[in-house]
């Protein structure tokens, strides 16, 4: 399951989706809006993507880590629009027969997801909003 959504997803739905008989292991990476950054109050994120070229590139990612650790399945729910603290911004779930895979399958996906997925975060302070890293 590869989804770039404006809607809020239900954590246990995707962790259900994403499993098999087939793993011993599930691990998951969920990414919220924290209350502050470098000491300051953070009053909102938004994000944008370019949804098309977003999903391609996370289902490549979903296929690397699946070929380079064995791992069973791989699920990515990455919100977009605004966000207020608090509220779920991206959500990884990784299975394998085995933990170590999935932790190090589920890794490889945030660390790539944030470098190559065409997805940008604004960030709000006192106000005032401005552009966040590279790509996520």
């Amino acid at each position: 399951m590869i989804e770039v959504t404006e809607e809020d997803f239900s954590i246990d739905a995707v962790v259900r989706r994403t499993l098999a008989p087939s793993m011993g292991a599930a691990v998951m990476f969920l990414g919220v809006v924290r209350d502050r950054t470098d000491g300051r109050p953070v009053d909102r994120l938004e994000f944008e993507s370019d949804d098309e070229s977003a999903v391609s590139e996370l289902q490549a990612i979903r296929q690397e880590a699946i070929e380079r650790f064995g791992v069973t399945e791989v699920s990515i729910v990455h919100r977009k629009g605004r966000l207020e603290v608090g509220e779920d911004i991206v959500l990884i779930v990784v299975g394998a027969p085995h933990r170590d895979a999935a932790f190090a399958g589920c890794r490889y996906v945030i660390e790539e997801l944030k470098k190559r997925a065409l997805i940008w975060k604004k960030e709000f302070i006192d106000g005032v909003g401005h552009w966040v890293g590279g790509v996520s």
